[in-house]
């Protein structure tokens, strides 16, 4: 099967060796610096001071930040075209919506179950993830775990989630009928899938072992709406784009202002 027949079945497809070890070794290195001089790039959780996550903060859309090496890099992994080609085969041309570094130092709680396009609301389609792989990745320090077929599914509502096991307090269930999967990954392997594919990890309960990975979100050229936390949007020409507000809350609520 082609890697567009494995997509359009599960919703989801692993590319292995994406980035040659060089490359993911450069990207380890910027971010953990950056993280070690400051926390600027940082959303703000709400984790208390004594969270492992409290020192290694998830950074969100680092790709703006060129003014650093982290940002800089981030910017030039989401336009690199090996990455490019598989997403315009996966969903056509593409814009740039969001770039995402997580650290997941031992000892950090994972991430509830949840759907992106919840978050990101791009219409008339669907947003599209690559997770890259920064660490050996498995079910011991926190890798994701995936549901195939569920981006056939409608958008689940959430619930409020297990705050001992998840950062997050927002957690949709296994659609009927679908199964949870773990997924391994080396690093270097960027991990493909559709805005409705139910994802999340569990801790990191490892004693010396991160979890890293930057992840990117696209959404399809032609989309005429994107939730406002998205704007602007880039171009693979990096050029900026600004796309009209999705107003209104989805079929769960409002959770424009809300991070997947």
């Amino acid at each position: 099967m082609t890697v567009v027949d494995v997509y359009q079945q599960d919703g989801i497809v692993q590319v292995p060796q994406l980035l040659d070890p060089a490359e993911v070794e450069r990207v380890r290195t910027v971010f953990m610096e950056q993280v070690a001089v400051d926390h600027s790039l940082a959303i703000d959780d709400g984790v208390p001071d004594d969270d492992p996550l409290a020192k290694y903060p998830r950074f969100v859309h680092p790709h703006r930040r060129t003014d650093t090496d982290a940002g800089k890099v981030a910017l030039e992994l989401m336009l690199d075209s090996r990455i490019l080609d598989v997403v315009q085969a996966l969903i056509g041309p593409a814009l740039g919506a969001q770039s995402m570094f997580y650290f997941k130092p031992p000892g950090a709680r994972g991430q509830a179950l949840h759907q992106d396009n919840t978050f990101l609301r791009a219409d008339p389609e669907t947003c599209l993830a690559a997770w890259i792989a920064v660490d050996d990745v498995d079910a011991d320090n926190g890798g994701l775990a995936v549901v195939p077929g569920s981006h056939r599914t409608d958008l689940l509502c959430p619930e409020p989630a297990d705050l001992t096991e998840s950062f997050t307090n927002a957690e949709v269930p296994v659609p009927a009928g679908l199964s949870r999967v773990q997924t391994k990954m080396k690093a270097g392997d960027v991990l493909f899938f559709h805005g409705s594919v139910v994802h999340g990890s569990r801790p990191n309960t490892t004693a010396d072992r991160f979890r890293r990975a930057l992840i990117f979100h696209y959404i399809p050229e032609d989309s005429v709406e994107i939730a406002a936390f998205y704007n602007p949007l880039i171009r693979p020409d990096r050029r900026e784009t600004v796309l009209p507000e999705a107003i209104g809350g989805g079929p769960c609520g409002d959770y424009a202002q809300m991070e997947p």
